[in-house]
């Protein structure tokens, strides 16, 4: 399974928003769905660090995600509390340190695709009336109980959905707002992920190419075409290939979490496994391969030179 899940929605000021029951949008930009508009933050005026030199923390340690239908938010949460085996009660210390009302909002749950076992976020959110804009966001990610490295990453994020959003709708990044769940849903995503990837000690990330597919997605804005608008703002530079599905397989959120982790893309790397997980997002494509593989382990001696493409982007 795979693709898109929640929806995580930004929406252009005076849009109007049209979630559906239980606060998910048409578009679920990181439940691996859609992409119409999404968050955003405060963006430095340089390449942060990570992106210039990747996030690692220089422990030898290498993570590995090989996207075998697609990657988005719920998936890359997935795939880090599997590799973090990180207990529920570490699990909502940590949502809540984020906001206290995302404790006890997401599990890690066994799931089968086609008689083949792996793993998913389940991710029940409260909802709520409210919006937010960059502003708002920054702010809450700054008086976080966060990890000072994951907060960094969580901004710069964030700063990358705003820029491809704003540069989608022609409007200021300060002026992309989120709408209800969709905002909570990315919070989620975004903080969480950077969390539990500084838990891991910041690893060198290798990535994939990302696989892409024709299709189109319903979003507050309409039906559009994929790869979304926002994600194909961020696909400058960043290696692709065919994929067999049909619709949404990488969305804004997980794109803009490569990206701002500091992520190569290229093979597999040389690398002794240690940890690794199958992960699968909500969407099932028939007649492909689902799901999204997540390898941890220490890069092997001299191999680890094994040439990848290391692509660099200034935050937007």
């Amino acid at each position: 399974m795979q693709t898109m899940q929640r929806p995580q929605h930004a929406a252009i000021p005076d849009a109007p928003s049209t979630a559906g029951p239980g606060g998910h949008g048409a578009h679920e930009q990181d439940r691996h769905t859609g992409p119409c508009a999404h968050e955003s933050l405060h963006m430095p005026d340089t390449a942060p660090e990570a992106e210039q030199h990747g996030a690692s923390g220089g422990t030898g340690h290498v993570l590995t995600i090989r996207m075998c239908s697609g990657l988005s938010g719920d998936m890359f949460l997935a795939g880090l509390l599997r590799l973090t085996d990180m207990n529920e009660d570490e699990l909502d210390r940590r949502l809540s340190a984020v906001m206290p009302e995302l404790a006890g909002t997401v599990r890690l749950m066994r799931r089968e695709v086609h008689h083949i076992g792996g793993w998913h976020a389940e991710v029940r959110l409260p909802h709520e009336h409210r919006h937010r804009t960059l502003e708002d966001i920054t702010a809450l990610i700054a008086r976080s109980g966060m990890d000072g490295r994951a907060r960094e990453l969580a901004v710069r994020t964030f700063a990358r959905l705003a820029g491809a959003e704003a540069a989608v709708h022609g409007v200021a990044p300060e002026d992309v707002r989120f709408h209800e769940v969709g905002a909570l849903d990315s919070i989620l995503d975004i903080c969480l992920t950077c969390e539990l990837f500084t838990v891991l000690g910041l690893p060198r990330l290798l990535a994939s190419p990302l696989p892409l597919a024709d299709g189109e997605v319903r979003c507050a804005h309409g039906v559009i075409p994929v790869p979304a608008p926002a994600v194909l703002e961020m696909l400058a530079g960043l290696p692709v290939r065919p994929f067999a599905g049909r619709g949404e397989t990488v969305t804004p959120t997980a794109v803009a979490l490569l990206l701002s982790l500091g992520a190569e893309f290229g093979p597999w790397p040389a690398m002794r496994v240690e940890r690794s997980a199958l992960v699968y997002g909500t969407t099932v494509f028939p007649g492909a391969a689902n799901g999204a593989v997540f390898a941890l382990g220490t890069e092997d001696g001299a191999a680890s030179g094994a040439k990848h493409r290391k692509i660099l982007h200034p935050v937007l």
